[in-house]
């Protein structure tokens, strides 16, 4: 498992609590996707791409603010071509370079992929995926497969949804079975998607829910792969954002046009890339500060096991193993 090293840690420390700066660079670095899923919004909003010289100049930037970690995402990222030489200049750069996908394209283009650290693949169900997703899990399962016979580790991604919950734990050990590690998040109800969407896919089972969740955390007891941390396991079972969020002081987001926004929840545009990263990053201090306050909480599990650990919560130290 790739984890923090001990000089990864210090730059982080450094750059977060000292500098005051973030650590993370979370880029939605395209604005199309092959799939449609209905729990999504960002595929329904097409639009402009930064280019790759403009992405590169970020990259270039990004080092030289401090960023250790360089994450692509949004919509899909396998669908640029120019991914290859993205990754390898960030990687060039001495970032930690991460990758999300749906992993339909993964098959075809694991090889590519020589200078990723960290690679997740969305696998939200087993007998529900075809209706979540709208494609047959095997071809999921087979390009996870290319991906280990291409060198990488595989960290599989489940939002729980009303429609997956009975099968949290048939994915733990499909994960197990395949070498990977799992982990977990509630489905977060957005306002861009129709209100009946989430009255077939939200959580509205809550004893079944919390029945499922603990057994979740029964599981990463006894050694599981499961990443999450008991304390994020335990705070999603109540579904309640008990922790002080610091996804605007830990994490850089720039949009597909390069507008940096201030998290995914609130995408309000903070500035663009072509002003600067430290210019917009200091002039947007007292408006993220205001964002959070006004903040009602959300449990994606990067921000809030991030923020856990930005507070040093010692179970979520001793757990951590995945950006």
């Amino acid at each position: 498992m790739r984890s923090f090293s001990p000089r990864m840690a210090a730059q982080a420390l450094w750059q977060m609590r000292v500098r005051k700066r973030p650590f993370v660079l979370t880029h939605g670095i395209n604005a199309r996707c092959n799939l449609s899923c209905r729990f999504c919004e960002y595929w329904k909003r097409p639009g402009r791409e930064m280019s790759t010289p403009q992405i590169l100049q970020m990259l270039d930037e990004a080092q030289s603010f401090g960023i250790g970690v360089y994450n692509a995402w949004t919509v899909e990222p396998l669908l640029r071509e120019d991914l290859p030489e993205i990754l390898r200049h960030a990687k060039s750069l001495g970032l930690t370079t991460s990758l999300i996908t749906n992993g339909l394209l993964l098959q075809k283009r694991a090889g590519e992929l020589a200078d990723l650290d960290l690679l997740s693949v969305s696998v939200d169900g087993i007998k529900s995926y075809k209706e979540l997703r709208g494609v047959d899990l095997q071809v999921i399962l087979d390009g996870i497969k290319a991906a280990q016979q291409a060198g990488h580790e595989i960290l599989m991604n489940c939002v729980i949804s009303g429609k997956n919950m009975g099968e949290l734990e048939d994915l733990v050990h499909l994960a197990e079975s395949l070498g990977c590690w799992v982990s977990f998040e509630p489905m977060h109800e957005s306002f861009g998607i129709e209100k009946k969407v989430w009255g077939s896919l939200g959580i509205r089972d809550i004893p079944a829910y919390e029945a499922a969740v603990e057994r979740l955390i029964e599981l990463k007891r006894s050694g599981a792969p499961i990443i999450n941390s008991k304390t994020y396991l335990e705070m999603i079972k109540e579904l309640e954002p008990r922790f002080k969020c610091h996804a605007g002081d830990i994490i850089l987001h720039v949009a597909p046009d390069g507008t940096l926004e201030n998290c995914r929840v609130h995408q309000e545009p903070l500035g663009n890339v072509s002003e600067g990263l430290a210019r917009v990053w200091e002039a947007s201090q007292e408006r993220r500060k205001e964002i959070v306050r006004s903040c009602q909480g959300c449990l994606f599990f990067g921000y809030v096991e991030n923020s856990l650990l930005y507070e040093f919560v010692p179970e979520v130290m001793m757990h951590y193993e995945w950006m």
